[in-house]
């Protein structure tokens, strides 16, 4: 019997949930929405400031990245199809569905696991999907906003989550490597920078989508769930 590809598998079972006139449940049981996180801090009396717009501080290189997000999943998903992959694809379920964002995206301050999934790759050859190990991430609530931190393993990502749409925020990052310490603001190093979306695909199921990263793959995603 011919071995069916991992995705190949996501792919037929999200197309029998489409057909159901029933809706897709994604991730652990689905449930009522978890509760709104705190207000961000107000700009009067008080307050410790508000999140800016994202528009006014993203590059335009950064910019275009985001722009092309649907662009890099199709691309993606093609690529982790043909070619083939490291770690167990079938675990991650609707983290690699472009389409099972939810309502409700900005999540609660506290500690995260985390973990990558690379999908895709740069260049002619190279693996088609990577899954990675749980590493440890923090939400923290400051004065320009959520800030969201990856605290543990070789590439750990620092930015503000910036509110967008009803499906998603966005997020403006840099990322340190190795040994240094936690990354340095965004814009200081265009090889450094990164920029994502960040969604809700279930109860407490998020992750950040990061088309066109800079190093090794087409789309780069970090699911996140509560430590």
């Amino acid at each position: 019997m011919p071995r069916i590809h991992p995705l190949m598998a996501i792919a037929a079972a999200t197309l029998t949930l489409a057909a159901c006139a029933t809706a897709p449940s994604y991730g652990p049981p689905y449930g009522p929405n978890p509760p709104p996180p705190p207000a961000p801090p107000s700009d009067g009396p008080g307050g410790g400031g508000i999140l800016r717009d994202w528009r006014g501080i993203i590059t335009s290189s950064d910019r275009s990245r985001l722009d092309r997000v649907d662009e890099a999943w199709r691309r993606a998903l093609d690529q982790a199809r043909r070619s083939e992959g490291s770690g167990d694809l079938m675990s991650v379920g609707a983290l690699v569905d472009p389409d099972a964002a939810l309502e409700n995206p900005a999540p609660p301050p506290g500690r995260y696991r985390c973990r990558t999934v690379k999908l895709g790759h740069q260049g002619q050859d190279g693996l088609g999907f990577v899954v990675y190990g749980w590493f440890e991430c923090e939400i923290e609530r400051t004065a320009n906003g959520l800030r969201l931190v990856k605290t543990t393993g070789s590439q750990r990502p620092s930015g503000l989550l910036f509110p967008e749409d009803d499906l998603g925020m966005v997020f403006l990052g840099s990322l340190a490597l190795g040994d240094e310490p936690r990354a340095n603001s965004y814009g200081n190093n265009d090889e450094r920078d990164f920029a994502a979306r960040f969604e809700r695909f279930g109860r407490q199921r998020w992750r950040l989508v990061i088309p066109y990263p800079e190093y090794e793959s087409t789309l780069d995603l970090i699911e996140l769930i509560p430590a």
